[in-house]
């Protein structure tokens, strides 16, 4: 069984994990994920999949920093071969170039482009970014009739993203809980949306 971890060491954990990620100062910040043995047990993507989501994910980087250079403040996020593109640009254009550069990325399913057209965030704003979604995550693993691992999450400008391989139920009821905590102006759902029987295909088997 996994261990259960208390809501505030966790919060601390993930929160100290994000600081460290908010010290790189490439103008293009690329989100990422820490991945454990437990988090790929549970994962409902294959373990081939998972690899080929960062792989999409480090060469999409690559493409959108080669088509903006220093233009822009971007976070890049993959699941399931799908990219979702958050963050700010100085005008439509580059939101556009930027999408054009992850679709020529082999093996990207379909790109979600929520890119703002404004000024990059200070360093204060994405820290407060990053402490939300701890936040979220913690009260994702306080629910318990979701596997939060399964969930991921990211979080632009008190945007709440959500992204995974979840039943309609899953998806409202993770929704609910990521719009009740405090801060979080609105919740965006990316999520691939199955059947429960499909679930119940893919589901990992919880070790007893």
């Amino acid at each position: 069984m996994i261990p259960i971890v208390s809501r505030s060491l966790l919060v601390a954990a993930l929160a100290a994990a994000a600081g460290a990620a908010l010290t790189a100062c490439a103008p293009i910040i690329v989100g990422t994920a820490v991945v454990g043995t437990a988090m790929v047990a549970t994962d409902r993507r294959t373990t081939g999949i998972q690899l080929e989501d960062e792989v999409i994910q480090g060469k999409a980087k690559s493409r959108v920093q080669e088509a903006l250079g220093d233009r822009g403040q971007l976070v890049v996020t993959t699941y399931n071969r799908v990219v979702l593109l958050t963050g700010e640009v100085p005008d439509p254009a580059d939101k556009a170039k930027a999408e054009q550069a992850v679709k020529t990325v082999e093996n990207v399913q379909s790109v979600v482009n929520e890119i703002t057209i404004g000024f990059p965030r200070s360093v204060s704003q994405r820290s407060n970014d990053a402490y939300l979604t701890t936040k979220v995550k913690a009260s994702l693993v306080d629910a318990r009739d979701l596997l939060a691992n399964s969930i991921k999450v990211e979080t632009t400008g008190n945007v709440v993203y959500l992204m995974g391989l979840v039943t309609q139920r899953e998806a409202d009821r993770a929704a609910d809980v990521a719009r009740g905590v405090s801060g979080v102006t609105k919740v965006v759902k990316v999520f691939e949306v199955i059947s429960e029987e499909e679930m119940a295909r893919i589901a990992p088997k919880t070790p007893s």
